[in-house]
């Protein structure tokens, strides 16, 4: 870890702070009181040192076998207007009121206990919310939902997939949006369709693995690009953010290079955490404070590295895997173990 690493890390950890100590940590290993020392020391701490305040505050555990896989994600910037106008014709949804968790006893509860999301229909029946076809075709048209435009429904696809990102308008504004909810329908990686159908690869004729490939193939291939984003039934709705940069699931904004999303049922929000992988630029000190419909697993990450077209690239090429440990308050791991 270098001490750019660990100062970046540092303050990451100190935004995340306020989260941390009155939050519940839903993979059950940390409390809020755990966290209370450290984000103390944390407060007070010189940046010149962030890597002694790891070491001393920090014990370090393996999740399950800590062989880790790590993606990439952005804020990207498209083409974007708050009004309608002509060449901005693909709504950009905020979060419908009609949809909601279903009430005990009226749907079958979700694997980690949740009634599952929905929306009741005109008879009072529970069923499942419009999915992606459903929305495109406009369900959701003539609500009033529509908080911007997009010129380029493939963009706004893949700005969904990201889960924030900014609309650039042809004056130079820019309309920030942030994630608001998703539709209740499981997440589906076009790029993993496409990898069982042999569109992958180096061959002649197949598209790489990355972001931009897989854009490629929608750009050449129009009807069956537009068939494939729909097999991804999960539809993201956005809420406008403030400037302060796109908010992770902890309440904080995300910094590049620093924050990554990770599976909170197994890594807690503010948790350090260090990564070890095959590509060294996604090696290093990075801090929970992010999740996402495709992140799930012991040991799945999402690092994240800002905006504009360098990160684009990075994001988008991002896979790679290697080892991952969490870091967790001094004496966390004790306490764990006396009340096993």
């Amino acid at each position: 870890m270098g001490k750019d690493d660990a100062r970046g890390a540092l303050a990451s950890f100190r935004t995340s702070c306020p989260r941390l100590v009155s939050r519940t940590d839903n993979s059950g290993l940390t409390t809020g009181a755990d966290w209370k020392p450290a984000c103390d020391a944390a407060a007070k701490w010189p940046d010149a040192e962030a890597l002694r305040f790891f070491s001393t505050w920090f014990e370090t555990v393996k999740v399950s076998d800590g062989k880790a896989f790590a993606t990439g994600y952005y804020e990207p910037e498209i083409a974007g207007v708050r009004t309608r106008q002509p060449g901005f014709d693909v709504p950009v949804y905020a979060l419908p009121p009609d949809l909601i968790r279903a009430k005990q006893g009226e749907a079958p509860a979700n694997a980690n206990g949740t009634m599952p999301l929905g929306r009741y229909d005109r008879d009072g029946k529970f069923v499942p919310y419009f999915d992606r076809a459903e929305i495109d075709d406009g369900a959701l048209m003539g609500r009033g939902l529509e908080i911007g435009w997009a010129a380029d429904p493939v963009e706004l696809f893949f700005l969904q997939v990201q889960g924030s990102g900014r609309l650039s308008a042809p004056d130079g504004t820019v309309l920030r949006i942030g994630y608001a909810g998703q539709n209740g329908h499981p997440y589906t990686g076009i790029g993993g369709v496409m990898r069982q159908r042999g569109l992958l690869g180096t061959g002649p004729g197949l598209y790489s693995g990355s972001m931009q490939g897989i854009m490629q193939y929608i750009a050449d291939q129009p009807e069956a690009g537009k068939a494939l984003m729909r097999e991804n039934k999960s539809y993201v709705f956005f809420r406008e953010s403030g400037s302060a940069g796109p908010i992770g699931s902890l309440g904080v904004p995300v910094k590049a290079r620093d924050s990554v999303a990770t599976d909170p049922a197994f890594v807690p929000l503010g948790a350090p955490v260090w990564l070890s992988m095959d590509r060294s630029d996604a090696s290093g000190l990075w801090i929970a404070q992010d999740t996402g419909g495709a992140i799930k697993g012991a040991n799945r990450f999402d690092t994240f590295w800002g905006a504009g077209s360098e990160a684009r690239v990075t994001a988008g090429g991002m896979s790679t895997r290697g080892e991952a440990l969490l870091l967790l308050p001094m004496g966390t791991l004790a306490r764990l173990q006396q009340s096993q």
